[in-house]
């Protein structure tokens, strides 16, 4: 992986060594230090080995989607150690038999079913974005100019793709963010 950022986070007092990948913008986090923090291990190496041998597709999950990525150690040595992206953390912490994981999969199992919600419902994705927004302290003329920035973009993108228009290379994110605030401005004149 190129274009590497190391880092550290700390989750419980415990520090969590990372990676940023610029080219897909993912971090990615040590495993052996998530296993550290879930478990209160004293060898999180060897407990993901036995985890690993336990439980064959988190072992063949891991193998396929999570790199090897060189991260900083105690003694200050570049080493590789298997790292993931959140969603990977997940599938991994879904496996841990840990009261401190236990939180982590109940909220896990909430949003899924909030999501399955959404799916069948895409207003309930619409009022809890409002309600985050709210408890954000966001004003409703914030909030409203926000859904309706996210509809205008919305209808750019599916003309855009209705009219079978293959490469804009001129217009990235910052510029479809410029029309479409300018277009905002020029509705609620």
């Amino acid at each position: 992986m190129k274009n590497k950022q190391n880092s550290l986070a700390i989750f419980e007092n415990f520090k969590i060594r990372r990676y940023y990948d610029e080219a897909t913008e993912t971090w990615y986090f040590s495993v052996v230090d998530i296993i550290a923090a879930l478990t209160d291990s004293s060898n999180p190496t060897d407990y993901l080995k036995k985890l690993r041998k336990r439980d064959f597709e988190l072992a063949s999950y891991l193998g396929t989607n999570c790199p090897q990525v060189e991260m900083l150690t105690e003694t200050g040595k570049m080493r590789k150690t298997l790292a993931g992206s959140p969603e990977h953390l997940f599938r991994i912490i879904q496996s841990v038999p840990s009261k401190k994981a236990e939180p982590i999969k109940l909220w896990l199992a909430r949003v899924g079913y909030e999501r399955i919600e959404e799916i069948s419902d895409p207003e309930k994705a619409l009022n809890r974005s409002r309600e985050y927004w709210q408890k954000m302290g966001r004003s409703k003329a914030w909030i409203q100019q926000r859904m309706m920035g996210q509809e205008v973009r919305n209808k750019l993108t599916d003309y855009w793709q209705n009219n079978k228009v293959q490469k804009l290379y001129f217009l990235k994110t910052f510029y479809i963010r410029i029309i479409v605030s300018n277009f905002i401005v020029f509705m609620l004149k």
